[in-house]
């Protein structure tokens, strides 16, 4: 592997995507809630840099509905009742490949080693790992698990730990994510080249990534 000897990839929106639309979720969220919608798909990403650390995806959802119905000017009690119909629409296993996944995680492969470093709980990601067949793809595969130490990215924690398990250093490592300000600051700040793989949202934040892809399909061209 030119230059590298790890490459770590993100799950959600990098590697896969969820075939179920987001919108279409939120509206059956809230119709099934009773209540009128407040927010946008847009509003629930946008809310995310702001929250606190969650111990389940559980508790990451309540924080995310209390938030964006505090800006919303709604009482923030709503979250529960909403957290419990988001988790029954919302199917974890209703994913797919993003194109060129498949390939890029094959040309790492052939170089090095490859790692996982994800924003979810162990038992969501599993799942979406046994329905992408990728339960056997990586070396190493880090969770988010603030009960053992390991917080979301951009935290220092999960970088550390997949570097540690692979005994890679920071500048032999390379981390491929859609989120600059989860992956891109994340990697920066611990030494590691950074690639933003640009999903179509935009840029927000001033992280500036080692490279920019506008698709997995143009891996083979930087390492």
């Amino acid at each position: 592997m030119a230059g590298y000897d790890a490459v770590y990839f993100d799950l959600d929106n990098t590697l896969c995507e969820p075939t179920q639309d987001a919108s279409t979720i939120l509206e059956a969220t809230f119709e099934r809630a009773g209540l009128e919608q407040f927010c946008t798909v847009s509003d629930l990403r946008n809310a995310v840099p702001s929250l606190p650390t969650a111990e389940t995806d559980r508790e990451f959802y309540e924080h995310l509905f209390s938030e964006v119905a505090t800006r919303a000017n709604v009482d923030p009690t709503v979250s529960s009742r909403l957290t419990d119909w988001y988790l029954e629409v919302r199917d974890p296993t209703a994913v797919r490949l993003r194109p060129g996944a498949r390939e890029a995680l094959d040309h790492a492969r052939d170089r090095g080693r490859v790692g996982l470093i994800t924003n979810g709980g162990r038992r969501t990601q599993t799942k979406k790992l046994e329905a992408l067949n990728l339960t056997d793809a990586f070396d190493v595969a880090v969770f988010t698990e603030p009960s053992a130490g390991i917080y979301p990215k951009p935290d220092a924690a999960p970088f550390e730990y997949a570097l540690g398990e692979l005994d890679v250093e920071p500048a032999v490592a390379i981390h491929v994510g859609d989120s600059l300000h989860a992956d891109v600051a994340g990697a920066n700040a611990m030494g590691i080249d950074s690639v933003w793989v640009d999903t179509g949202r935009g840029r927000t934040g001033d992280h500036q990534p080692t490279y920019e892809l506008s698709s997995l399909e143009s891996f083979q061209t930087i390492v």
